[in-house]
């Protein structure tokens, strides 16, 4: 299947924000952030970008609001660093999926620990059980 154009672009957004996050951006409200996926509209004037943030809610809150504050001048580097005939404007989105695979991961794993306290009774499948 060929790529479309919105898929191009997608992963050129993912790749250029991610290193203008992480290298460029100055702001110590900014913590670890990682950008984990852009979806672009399909005429490519608006994208939402997705942003997992390691630490807890308030740092959270604290990145999203300076990566909020830093959108113009980071469509601003976007436009120097691509080729982009229009650059599109950028909603940011915090994405929690880490965390929630972690919690699953927790719940499955306690879960398989109870299991194995408990081991099931053996019982031969050619024995009759007497009423």
């Amino acid at each position: 299947m060929a790529y479309k154009r919105t898929d191009r672009v997608n992963e050129l957004l993912q790749r250029e924000l991610g290193t203008l996050i992480s290298e460029e951006l100055a702001d110590p409200r900014i913590v670890f952030p990682t950008v984990t996926q852009v979806s672009t509209s399909p005429d490519l004037r608006s994208a939402r970008v997705f942003v997992s943030v390691l630490g807890d809610d308030a740092a959270a809150k604290t990145t999203m609001r300076a990566l909020a504050d830093a959108k113009a001048f980071i469509r601003h580097r976007l436009g120097e660093r691509t080729d982009l005939r229009v650059v599109p404007d950028l909603e940011f989105v915090l994405d929690r999926s880490a965390e929630r695979a972690t919690r699953i991961s927790k719940l499955l794993r306690a879960s398989g620990e109870r299991e194995d306290d408990e081991p099931p009774p053996l019982r031969d499948a050619g024995a009759i059980e007497a009423p």
